[in-house]
């Protein structure tokens, strides 16, 4: 196919690729300074106050599939137009190993349905090398980032409680959410092992902070993106503010092919392709900033090669895609006996867990494993799952009525009957964990297989190591010992080390990051400790590809963070003529 590609006349001061955690705090903080913005999204422009696009208070039975997860990974009405798998965008592995990449194309991209845990990473988690001799030290400590969390905590909203818990810092909350009965249950069980059950640290608004947002009521369906702006996602609290100033252009479904540069080897702008009417754009500005999560701003870079740059913009060191890890995930769930055929009642609650266990055995070097985990809570009186019904086929004839003589679940009557005696009795819980970042563990370009705007795809390479199917194991022993405690009764068997301990494939957490990794030696990293490209001064990039480490926290808060730092070292920089 030929044609001519089309170069828009604006020059802009800057051009933003993503409109996720990342691009969209960098798109707020540099409109508000007075620059000329494009912001590049590869989805449709989406607002989930907007009828048409809206999925919360629909039933599970107005979907054609009654909820089955057929359109959307997590359901017909989850707020995440993409997946893990996208039609006509392929990606490939190499060696036989796995790695699932989760892709949300739309204004906001994943925050608009993502579990809202806002953690911020603790003075330990920054030098992790200092302490357990593995990885490497971050270029920046808990202190350059703290300004920057406690910002974003007063502009976005995060209830949790101070607890004054080392590596576990405390900031700026909302009054949290009380526990609903099954957290009582596993906070009880949790003292008992000396575990430090406290409130979650959600993005979601338990009270007010501005006139644009409403405060949660409620409704348990944060994944669908709330209709009032209650919950944080980057498309209603930074993104859609931004463009209510003439200085912010959006161009929608716009997927980026590269970087352009000039002779002098700095960024001109990018090229991309329309999704709708198939044709390759340019569009030019003096800075260019990627935030199109750690493995698409990789591929953008990695595509972007030149006599200058053969082997892809900012990549002299030869790390862009190196690093690759996600969070370690495993999970498990239970019945509780003494919450079976409990008294119905309207238990209010967030789309989220209430409580939550950090990590607590930071001081214990004797393990196996050096990297922590948090434990995340589920249960109570929530919309049943489509399905057999809440797990309760895998109860092979336990906890029977007298007189019964059959297995749970089936169809018809003695479903319902099973349904309505069991609902509100489970409980569930998953440990997400820190993975050591590996240099053998990366994404590159497959030159042999394309997308369908002719883009060269990723091809992974991702192997877990003993580090982490040790970690998998201790949640799993974690989990029963809680059971115990809880009384109860845990569903199905134990995963064991022929599973790799229930140890999720990589990717399946979609806490990506470190492909594009900062540090002082631009041998060794692509970024400085300000996002900025070390080979390239007027290219950012502001998504997860800049961490060096992940820590046992999810990653937002500090994706957040770290754009808002970014973002003012770029205007200083700019004000200043340096860039």
């Amino acid at each position: 196919m030929s044609f001519q590609i089309k170069e828009a006349a604006k020059v802009y001061d800057v051009l933003i690729v993503g409109s996720g955690a990342g691009g969209g705090m960098a798109t707020k903080v540099l409109s508000e300074a007075g620059f000329k913005i494009a912001l590049l999204e590869a989805g449709p422009n989406f607002d989930p106050a907007n009828s048409e696009q809206q999925t919360q208070f629909k039933w599970s039975y107005e979907s054609p599939r009654r909820g089955a997860g057929t359109t959307r990974p997590f359901g017909d009405f989850d707020m995440a137009y993409g997946g893990w798998e996208i039609d006509g965008e392929p990606y490939t592995h190499k060696n036989g190993t796995k790695f699932d990449w989760f892709r949300s194309r739309m204004l906001g991209g994943r925050t608009n349905h993502w579990g809202r845990i806002s953690l911020r990473f603790g003075p330990l988690d920054y030098k992790r090398k200092d302490f357990d001799g593995k990885g490497d030290n971050w270029p920046i400590g808990y202190n350059d980032v703290k300004p920057y969390y406690d910002k974003v905590d007063k502009l976005v909203g995060v209830f949790g409680t101070k607890e004054n818990i080392p590596n576990e810092p405390d900031g700026y909350f909302l009054p949290p959410p009380k526990p609903r009965l099954h957290e009582l249950y596993l906070q009880k069980a949790g003292k008992q092992m000396g575990l430090p059950v406290i409130p979650s640290r959600l993005s979601i608004l338990t009270k007010r902070v501005d006139n644009r947002r409403g405060a949660c009521f409620y409704c348990s369906q944060c994944s669908r993106s709330c209709s009032i702006y209650a919950d944080f996602s980057s498309s209603s609290v930074l993104v859609k503010p931004a463009l209510e100033y003439d200085n912010v252009d959006l161009y929608v479904n716009a997927m980026v092919r590269e970087v352009l540069t000039d002779d002098s080897g700095k960024a001109t702008g990018v090229s991309y392709i329309n999704k709708v009417d198939m044709q390759e754009y340019t569009v030019k500005a003096k800075v260019v900033i990627l935030a199109a999560s750690a493995c698409g701003s990789a591929r953008i870079l990695l595509n972007s090669k030149s006599d200058r740059f053969p082997n892809g913009l900012a990549n002299s060191s030869g790390v862009v895609g190196r690093y690759l890890h996600d969070s370690t995930g495993a999970s498990r769930s239970a019945i509780i006996p003494e919450l079976m055929d409990r008294k119905r009642y309207n238990e209010d609650g967030v789309g989220g867990m209430h409580m939550y266990v950090p990590w607590w055995l930071n001081d214990k070097k004797n393990l196996g494993f050096t990297r922590g985990y948090h434990i995340e809570f589920w249960g109570g009186m929530g919309m049943p799952s489509y399905g057999a019904g809440m797990g309760i086929q895998h109860l092979n004839g336990r906890f029977q009525r007298k007189g019964e003589n059959k297995k749970a679940g089936g169809y018809g009557v003695g479903l319902k009957e099973d349904v309505y005696k069991y609902y509100g009795a489970m409980v569930g819980m998953a440990g997400r964990g820190e993975s050591i970042p590996q240099y053998d563990n990366y994404c590159e370009i497959d030159t042999d297989v394309v997308d369908k705007y002719g883009i060269p795809v990723l091809r992974f390479n991702y192997n877990w190591t003993d580090e982490e199917r040790k970690q998998a194991k201790h949640m799993q022993d974690t989990f029963e010992e809680l059971f115990h405690n809880m009384g109860a009764t845990a569903l199905g068997d134990k995963p064991d080390a022929e599973s790799d301990y229930g140890l999720e494939a990589p990717g399946r957490i979609i806490h990506e990051v470190g492909t594009t990794r900062m540090g002082n030696d631009p041998k060794t990293s692509v970024l400085n400790q300000y996002n900025q490209a070390h080979d390239v001064p007027n290219l950012f990039v502001v998504d997860g590809g800049a961490f060096v480490s992940q820590a046992d926290k999810n990653p937002t808060w500090t994706i957040l963070a770290l754009a808002w730092r970014a973002s003012d070292y770029l205007t200083q920089e700019m004000k200043k003529m340096n860039i």
